[in-house]
């Protein structure tokens, strides 16, 4: 696991050139990346989402495309086109912006429900079906979205189908006022954005993400993410609970956590620390629940705590 965690390390202080006081959401989106997953930042604006889908991309020295989504975005904006070449007499396949390494949406709820759903088929089976034709995309193919929580006119609410095929749901929240004069230090002349150069093949991602299947889960520890994910199904609070993706999600997201720090077998802890960004998004709260102020969140924590685990002989990490 020493190339898995030394390539993490280099990727993460090569962003911190740019993005300050960010090291568990990087950590959060290298170990989506090694799941071959995508993931969805949820904040308010301004404080760096764009910037840090750059970052990741040029560190990894990968190709990156952002799609800027609104509400007269079209599928074909998304996937590609076939376009009549005059010279040849023939249609001609015109790849759009998902045919990259690293897919920036930019403010996914503002786009249509139908352009949404352009995104489904990439996300999950990683191919492109045009006229009839599939076509398979580039390895690594990572998808980062982000979505306002404020301002909600003129957006489309992603379904629960959309939900689910993001492997984690992260916030970034603000600075503190430490890391903030860090940051004002940093942009006082260049943006290191302007500087930041690869530091990592982003080409060996697909061989890594191999890597972290060989990372040991015990059988009680399998047990515990089934009775977590079985626990949301169960609850009252609960409309909806967690899919077996979520199971899924955090079963390969704890190896891939324990392998970015070195190890190789999971602790009670990597699942702890992932279970609040892999269940929450996945489920939801029944109508009088939520008029009682009760959240996906809040209930995902409380079952943290409630939902028994049988430590043996293991240890959380120190």
């Amino acid at each position: 696991m020493q190339a898995i965690q030394e390539f993490a390390q280099r990727v993460t202080q090569n962003i911190e050139r740019v993005i300050v006081g960010k090291t568990d959401v990087v950590e959060v989106l290298l170990i989506a990346l090694l799941c071959e997953g995508h993931v969805l930042l949820e904040d308010v604006p301004g404080v760096g989402k764009t910037m840090l889908a750059r970052s990741l991309a040029v560190s990894l020295g990968v190709d990156f495309r952002r799609l800027q989504c609104t509400p007269d975005l079209l599928p074909s904006d998304i996937t590609g086109v076939s376009v009549f070449n005059q010279q040849t007499r023939e249609f001609q396949f015109m790849p759009g912006p998902a045919f990259t390494h690293v897919l920036l949406a930019d403010e996914i709820n503002r786009a249509t429900p139908r352009a949404q759903a352009a995104l489904l088929e990439c996300m999950g089976e990683r191919q492109i079906t045009v006229d009839g034709v599939s076509r398979t995309l580039l390895r690594p193919f990572f998808v980062i979205a982000t979505q306002n929580p404020v301002e909600y006119e003129g957006t489309f609410p992603l379904p629960e189908a959309q939900l689910d095929r993001f492997l984690f749901k992260l916030n970034l929240g603000y600075l503190s006022a430490e890391e903030e004069s860090a940051m004002l230090l940093n942009l006082g002349r260049q943006h290191p954005i302007d500087t930041l150069e690869s530091v990592v093949d982003g080409q060996e991602i697909p061989r890594l993400a191999e890597l972290i299947w060989d990372v040991r889960v015990d059988d009680t520890l399998r047990q515990y993410i089934v009775d977590l994910v079985q626990a949301t199904r169960q609850h009252p609070d609960l409309a909806l609970g967690a899919s077996p993706r979520g199971s899924l999600a955090l079963y390969r997201g704890a190896q891939a956590r324990a392998a970015l720090r070195g190890r190789d077998y999971v602790l009670p802890d990597d699942i702890q620390a992932l279970a609040p960004l892999a269940l929450p998004h996945r489920c939801i709260v029944q109508p009088e629940s939520a008029l009682r102020g009760r959240t996906a969140a809040q209930i995902v924590q409380k079952l943290l705590e409630e939902v028994p685990l049988d430590l043996g002989d293991m240890e959380s990490e120190p």
